[in-house]
């Protein structure tokens, strides 16, 4: 595999008519930009490149492939492609919108609505876990939203995890990367290249005991409830099903929190995909079970949430 970083293309670069500012973050598969449109309207700009497939240097546009990796970096390209082609039909203010994507530079780029805030794995890390209850219904009831949209239109996230959360200043929170996403109709057991993230991957994303569904979603969500309060990912769900160490959340914050926000959480996290809530809509309305809206927000986004599952 390649071992070498990418560089990120210059400040002043222009692309398909958006003028790049400046890099927003990296990871091991895309490089995300700060860019503005012909108006001046700050976007964010999403550009694959898989460091262990691509090559690209400093002040440099274009990629050098190896011929080793050129079948994978297609087929992740076609991934990519298909996730902005997804995300266009998608219309919700708790799913990253995507304005625009298209081919350049040998790779494919996302047009996304630019968003301030930070991802909940940056929230949990500067609060060491210590987050209040209201916080966690709150947040994770619009999630909730975002994400019964998504199965709506017939995809499975399959990679939801803290770094794929973005928090807006409000708190309100916005699903990202669909990377993994597949569509849910006779889906069966996962591809031969699924990508999941050990800790927030559900156990039938490892093999293909069980169907993937809704229900592998909301494991997801279970985990980055359980993440957090503990500030770290659950035991990971392959190892749990050989000898399952994770502390039952009615258990480890039993002093701290609600039994039935606790007794929510240990429901996602079961391992037998049956026993888990099966759909958005369902865990939206345990989580808004035993809990006054007067205390949280009662005009707020949270309110209009609560008055929508419970008309």
């Amino acid at each position: 595999m390649v071992s070498q970083s990418n560089a990120a293309l210059p400040p002043g670069h222009l692309l398909e008519g958006y003028r790049i500012e400046r890099e927003l973050s990296a990871g091991g598969f895309s490089i995300v930009y700060l860019a503005y449109d012909a108006s001046e309207t700050p976007v964010a700009i999403k550009e694959f490149l898989p460091n262990g497939l691509a090559l690209r240097g400093e002040g440099g546009t274009t990629l050098s492939i190896p011929a080793e990796h050129q079948a994978d970096f297609t087929h992740g390209l076609k991934c990519f492609f298909d996730e902005g082609r997804v995300l266009t039909e998608i219309d919700h203010p708790n799913v990253v919108r995507v304005l625009n994507f298209f081919r350049a530079n040998e790779t494919v780029y996302l047009v996304m609505r630019f968003e301030r805030g930070r991802t909940l794995r940056d929230h949990i890390r500067s609060h060491k876990g210590k987050l209040g209850e209201s916080f966690l219904r709150k947040m994770f009831t619009g999630l909730l939203d975002g994400l019964g949209e998504v199965h709506g239109h017939g995809l499975l996230h399959l990679d939801i995890k803290p770094a794929n959360i973005w928090l807006r200043t409000d708190d309100s929170p916005v699903l990202l990367d669909f990377g993994a996403a597949r569509y849910a109709v006779d889906i069966g057991p996962p591809a031969p290249r699924a990508m999941y993230t050990p800790g927030y991957a559900a156990p039938e994303q490892y093999h293909g005991k069980f169907t993937l569904g809704p229900w592998t979603d909301i494991y997801a969500v279970g985990a980055c409830m359980y993440a957090t309060l503990a500030g770290a990912a659950p035991q990971a769900a392959d190892e749990r099903l050989k000898d399952d160490q994770v502390q039952p959340a009615r258990q480890r914050w039993a002093d701290d929190y609600s039994p039935r926000l606790l007794a929510t959480i240990d429901d996602c996290l079961r391992l037998d995909p049956p026993r888990r809530p099966q759909h958005a809509r369902a865990l939206q309305q345990s989580l808004a079970a035993d809990w006054s809206v007067d205390d949280i927000d009662q005009d707020g986004w949270f309110a209009r949430l609560r008055r929508k599952i419970n008309p």
